[in-house]
């Protein structure tokens, strides 16, 4: 495990420190140093600017100094000096933008993504750029530019992606908060993988402008950019910024009362014969937290088992290859591996990838069987896009305008290095509700017997971000939320 270290505890409390106790330079500082010391152990941070950040620092402490007063300062910069780091697939000005692909290397933004430039107006000041897989998807977060991220609980295992690099370094305290996208389940399994909270908005509420790959086609429904942190109250605030005028779809200045809220739970997909088995550990977590609801909230936690879960990597992978409402094709996965230049044969790449020539990972190379594959029967793909819209449909009926629903983030505990490739469909787990358009938000559970992180997705009907926030919250005080890694 990564050095133990003494975090500040959370957005808010940092927010006061640095205004009252420490400049903001000595607390950029801090952040430095920490992630000096063990990203050589986690690759996480890919690329630092802490020269910039250092300069931006001054210029806070400066603006501090000539007390334009508290509440002034919290209205317009919200995030004032906070450290923030960025996943490397979003355009930070003057950062890499090649999203691990080595065509991409020498490509370096001139402009910041959407979301990026929202954050720094509210005052954040960004630390560097964070590893993800190869072109974001895959859940291992490995590449042949910055080579393999570790998990700082544990070395050997890995971060999750393709938010991976996020998760790592927000768990291994280099960050105070960070920017992930999710289009499969990028922002929560790494949150899962590393023990902090990532939450995907309803779709369609933050800007996805100013990455790579972004969206294009039916896809755009799917990919959502959220935020990623240690601390479940730290969400509202970048949710906040990161959607700008978007916020107003949502309900976050609405009361939550725990106990009128219905709770439904789901221990596993059904069984479908292309995931993993639910880890023992993780069941048991989720058990407690059936349990404390019940017994400290005193409410009745339902328990559901929905039929069409059992399909949900067929129902992801057919919704992501169908056609949009114009007709337009979903982008090849092997065109984007090309960015433009020379076409990607996987066969050819294949064997140059068994006598280690290949510019490309495994995964990115078996994407192409794959995407070949869902094209042979579109009558069968037509029924599982239907059966995705009708789960829709049920999932919105089920949970209405008071419901949450508990349900695993992944099957297994964070594995090791490399075996993600013999159990390639696992991310079915959070990939179903990016199809579906749900909020949700990942939150840890403590530690397994092995001190790997454990946790759970919060689930609820579109546009009620606000009601998966407050139960993470809640579920943090009940049960301790990211603990540091090396403590146990």
């Amino acid at each position: 495990p990564v050095p133990i270290i003494k975090p500040l505890k959370n957005l808010s409390a940092y927010l006061k420190i640095s205004m009252l106790t420490v400049t903001c330079i000595e607390v950029v500082e801090a952040y430095v140093e920490r992630t000096k010391e063990v990203n050589p152990l986690i690759n996480a941070v890919v690329k630092d600017r802490f020269e910039e950040a250092l300069q931006e620092a001054r210029q806070v402490d400066k603006l501090l100094s000539e007390g334009p007063g508290d509440d002034y300062l919290e209205e317009k910069f919200p995030l004032l000096g906070v450290p923030i780091t960025v996943k490397e697939a979003f355009s930070l000005h003057g950062m890499p933008n090649t999203s691990g692909l080595v065509n991409r290397r020498n490509v370096i933004a001139t402009s910041d993504a959407t979301v990026v430039s929202r954050l720094k107006q509210a005052g954040a000041i960004p630390l560097g750029v964070t590893n993800c897989s190869e072109l974001c998807m895959w859940y291992e977060s490995s590449n042949r530019v910055y080579g393999r991220t570790n998990n700082p609980y544990d070395l050997q295992r890995i971060v999750g992606g393709s938010s991976g690099g996020e998760g790592s370094a927000l768990a291994a305290a280099c960050s105070v908060i960070g920017v992930g996208s999710d289009i499969g389940g990028s922002i929560r399994m790494p949150a899962f993988f590393n023990g902090v909270f990532g939450h995907k908005p309803t779709t369609g509420v933050v800007p996805n402008d100013g990455q790579f790959p972004n969206a294009r086609g039916v896809r755009t429904s799917f990919l959502c950019t959220g935020p990623m942190c240690r601390y479940a109250e730290d969400l509202e605030p970048m949710l906040r910024v990161m959607a700008g005028p978007g916020v107003n779809k949502l309900k976050l200045d609405e009361k939550v009362s725990l106990e009128k809220i219905k709770f439904h739970c789901m221990d596993h997909d059904g069984g479908s014969i292309f995931v993993s088995p639910v880890d023992k550990e993780i069941l048991q977590a989720q058990k407690k937290v059936v349990e404390h609801l019940e017994g400290k909230l005193g409410v009745q936690v339902q328990r559901v088992s929905i039929h069409k879960m059992k399909y949900s990597f067929q129902i992801w992978s057919a919704m992501m290859s169908s056609k949009d409402s114009d007709g337009q094709e979903a982008q090849l996965f092997t065109d984007l591996l090309g960015d433009h230049g020379k076409p990607v044969w996987p066969l050819w790449e294949l064997m140059k990838w068994l006598v280690g020539m290949s510019s490309h990972t495994l995964p990115a190379i078996g994407k192409e069987p794959q995407e070949k594959l869902m094209k042979l029967n579109p009558g069968g793909n037509a029924k599982l896009v239907s059966m995705g819209k009708s789960l829709q449909e049920e999932m919105e009926a089920l949970l209405g305008p008071d419901g949450v629903l508990l349900y695993p983030s992944h099957p297994t505990i964070a594995p090791r290095h490399h075996s993600p490739i013999c159990m390639p469909f696992n991310f079915a787990y959070t990939a179903i509700f990016n199809v579906l358009g749900l909020p949700v938000t990942q939150c840890p559970l403590g530690l397994s017997s092995e001190g790997l992180p454990l946790g759970i997705q919060l689930v609820a009907a579109s546009y009620n971000d606000h009601l998966t926030l407050a139960v993470a919250r809640y579920l943090e005080e009940a049960f301790g939320g990211w603990v540091l890694p090396g403590k146990v």
